[in-house]
């Protein structure tokens, strides 16, 4: 059992590394330092990082990216049924830098992702057990538009993830809307 959680453990590290690059071509973009891989069988086939700045449409989070790049592929591309695509999906572990908000967490659930791992929590928008827990409600139904829950796990490369969120708040976000109130200096 050691070796095995010692192999796990290294896939775990070696993804989200994977995944912070992602983030970090987000920061280079002036996005929210957010990225992402889904892999399968080991092996990564999607990756997405946060593009609500650039697309200025706020459902663009990594989680999202990544999504639409698979059903893309897998309805348009290979022709695959709902059904063939919720049992790929059902094979699929994501990798993300932060805990999914709960719009990625519920998008997560109902498309039926076996495991996701992230790396920091997500205090305000978490969907995952920081705000709710989205990741643990299920349906009886095993329909594709049913969420079906899956497994979560936190903390992994958190520090690196939330070095990237300090380097892009202290830049300040160009994309913020101005404070309603004169901010205070200590």
């Amino acid at each position: 059992m050691g070796s095995i959680e010692s192999e796990n453990s290294c896939d775990c590290n070696e993804f989200m590394e994977l995944a912070i690059q992602e983030a970090k071509h987000a920061l280079e973009r002036l996005e929210v330092p957010v990225g992402c891989v889904i892999v399968e069988n080991k092996k990564v086939i999607a990756s997405g990082s946060n593009r609500t700045n650039e697309t200025r449409n706020a459902t663009r989070h990594a989680e999202m990216e990544a999504i639409d790049t698979l059903l893309q592929q897998w309805q348009r591309n290979d022709g695959l049924s709902p059904a063939d695509i919720s049992k790929k999906f059902s094979e699929c572990v994501l990798y993300v830098t932060c805990e999914p908000c709960i719009m990625c967490a519920a998008a997560l659930s109902f498309v039926g992702l076996k495991e996701v791992y992230y790396g920091c929590a997500n205090d305000k928008f978490g969907g995952c057990g920081s705000i709710l827990s989205l990741h643990s409600m299920s349906s009886q139904h095993s329909d594709f538009a049913e969420p079906k829950g899956f497994k979560c796990t936190g903390g992994i490369m958190a520090s690196e993830a939330v070095s990237l969120f300090q380097i892009f708040y202290e830049r300040g976000n160009p994309n913020a809307p101005k404070p309603h109130r004169t901010v205070l200096q200590p």
